[in-house]
């Protein structure tokens, strides 16, 4: 259910845009999944439960981008041994992340926001960053534009903040068109070292 003290605004702009995006879209999707079930097999879809609005828990979906490859003992590898060379092109490209605009159709994700992280992770945020939670988490946001995973955790955060206190519709487009620059030049995707970026252990341990 969409919260009620969204902007109405914000709510209609993302709907207008999901809904065209994914119609304009819908052959490179077919393609992309095509691909991902030759190469990863099933399910194409990466489904995870993440914390939302409030805190509040939903289901954000991925094209895979990783295999489910084990050892011997039936472990799954570390990340950077199942990422594939297609899966590096879907995160570089950011293609793995176009099934979240159903999410936004559904009203638990926005066009724009900060980006919904692990579950385990609420328990770790200091009241300040916490704040993140204030509006519904985005496919992309303020911390994105300006490093993605690059960017420290308490680095993020801040920017998540910022945006909270700050959102307005023309901040929204200005993120937008940063958004697509930033596709292009490839920036910021992992931190060294990290198939994606390392993990939050809370404040003064990351």
């Amino acid at each position: 259910m969409f919260p009620n003290d969204i902007p109405i605004g914000k709510r209609i702009f993302d709907l207008l845009v999901a809904s065209l995006f994914l119609l304009l879209i819908s052959p490179i999707l077919l393609i992309v999944a095509a691909l991902v079930r030759i190469q990863h097999g099933k399910p194409v879809l990466f489904g995870q439960k993440r914390p939302g609005y409030r805190g509040q828990a939903f289901y954000i979906y991925k094209f895979r981008s990783m295999t489910n490859t084990r050892s011997a003992d039936g472990n799954l590898l570390p990340d950077e041994q199942r990422l594939t060379r297609l899966g590096r092109f879907l995160r570089a490209s950011s293609l793995d992340e176009l099934p979240e605009f159903f999410n936004v159709l559904r009203g638990e994700m926005s066009i724009v926001g900060p980006r919904p992280l692990l579950m385990q992770y609420l328990e770790r945020y200091s009241p300040e960053q916490a704040r993140r939670h204030d509006v519904l988490p985005g496919i992309t946001g303020w911390a994105q534009v300006n490093g993605r995973n690059a960017l420290s955790w308490d680095e993020k955060f801040r920017l998540d903040v910022w945006y909270v206190d700050h959102w307005s519709f023309w901040l929204d487009l200005k993120i937008l068109f940063l958004t697509v620059w930033k596709v292009f030049k490839r920036e910021g995707i992992s931190q060294p070292g990290h198939a994606t970026a390392e993990e939050f252990m809370g404040n003064g341990k990351s």
